[in-house]
């Protein structure tokens, strides 16, 4: 039908009339979505800038944060190793400090004087026994402070005398306990029938070594019995009350919970204890100073003699930077054997 067929008054739209009002319309929207999309996407720009200024706010709180132990650890740690391993290549004398570079001759000279390793015998005997006699003695007096018993707080509060005493006590006490006049060891044993006559103990090249040990487990065995006792209480009850339920004897729970459950801690006390008494120099050096006839004369006390004593300090550190080198040798084998025994 024509437009000329068209009545008056009707209103009736032609079909192209139609088409431009739906594209004008899919244009409008198509125009505030893109707008929408516009606005989220500057919004989304503000808040990711805003996000950013948080994260950098925060980096740099924690930054500020660890600073402070990052200095102490350079300046309490990486900077006096660093610096032992540079005047390991020095002729320095202790009064002429400036030195002469020899490079590894110190080395050399050091792996050619076989008091050296008689030295680094020493220090693994002293290290390899009381950390042995320190882990034995300080686990079994930890299972004995978790049972439950009369007085067993004083019994904890008691058991970490040793460890909170001052060293020059502890070593002067001992002394007098070992001596051959009026010590107190000396005194029993004669009274019980042991011996015959007194023994020079920190005197003697066949007892010194010994005489050290002892007093080495007995002022640093509570520092075990506080990690142990610590990890036997969080130990859960459940897995002991199961077992007892499957039949499982005292032995069997011992062996099968509470080693097992040790087995972690009693990995670290020893790494621990290890390092610490390889490296320790204040009980021997206050018993025996060394002595007798250099029986107990240990890596640390000869990186004192030469230093301090000979005022060879290329030759001090040269030893102080093998002892580190050997403990880190150790205590990498030390590592890998836990993980392979764990893969097992």
């Amino acid at each position: 039908m024509g437009s000329g067929n068209r009545k008056p008054g009707d209103c009736r739209l032609h079909p192209a009339h139609h088409y431009r009002e739906g594209v004008d319309s899919q244009s409008g929207g198509l125009g505030a979505q893109a707008d929408g999309r516009g606005d989220q996407r500057h919004q989304g720009i503000r808040e990711s800038g805003r996000v950013k200024r948080f994260r950098l706010r925060d980096n740099t709180l924690g930054v500020v944060l660890i600073l402070p132990s990052l200095i102490l650890f350079v300046g309490l740690l990486l900077y006096p190793l660093c610096y032992v391993v540079y005047t390991s290549f020095f002729a320095r004398h202790l009064l002429a400090p400036e030195g002469e570079f020899v490079g590894l001759q110190n080395y050399l000279d050091l792996f050619r004087d076989s008091e050296y390793w008689k030295a680094l015998g020493r220090s693994v005997v002293w290290a390899g026994s009381t950390v042995s006699l320190q882990t034995i003695l300080g686990t079994a007096i930890a299972l004995l402070l978790h049972q439950s018993f009369t007085g067993r707080s004083v019994a904890r509060g008691l058991i970490l005398f040793p460890y909170m005493v001052p060293i020059i006590s502890v070593t002067l006490t001992w002394t007098l306990m070992y001596s051959v006049l009026y010590g107190i060891i000396n005194h029993l044993l004669l009274r019980v029938g042991l011996i015959e006559a007194p023994i020079p103990w920190l005197a003697s090249v066949e007892s010194a070594m010994a005489s050290v040990v002892l007093v080495g487990l007995w002022k640093y065995f509570p520092f075990v019995v506080i990690v142990v006792l610590a990890r036997l209480q969080t130990i859960p009850q459940d897995l002991y009350e199961a077992a007892k339920i499957d039949g499982a004897g005292r032995w069997a729970l011992f062996t099968d919970i509470t080693l097992s459950q040790l087995r972690n801690v009693l990995f670290i006390v020893i790494l621990l204890r290890s390092i610490w008494m390889f490296n320790n120099f204040e009980v021997i050096f206050l018993l025996t100073g060394g002595g007798p006839l250099r029986a107990t004369m240990t890596l640390p006390i000869l990186v004192y003699e030469e230093t301090f004593g000979a005022y060879n300090l290329g030759k001090g550190a040269a030893i102080a930077t093998t002892m580190f080198l050997f403990l880190v040798l150790v205590m990498t084998v030390y590592f890998r054997l836990f993980k392979r025994e764990e893969a097992i």
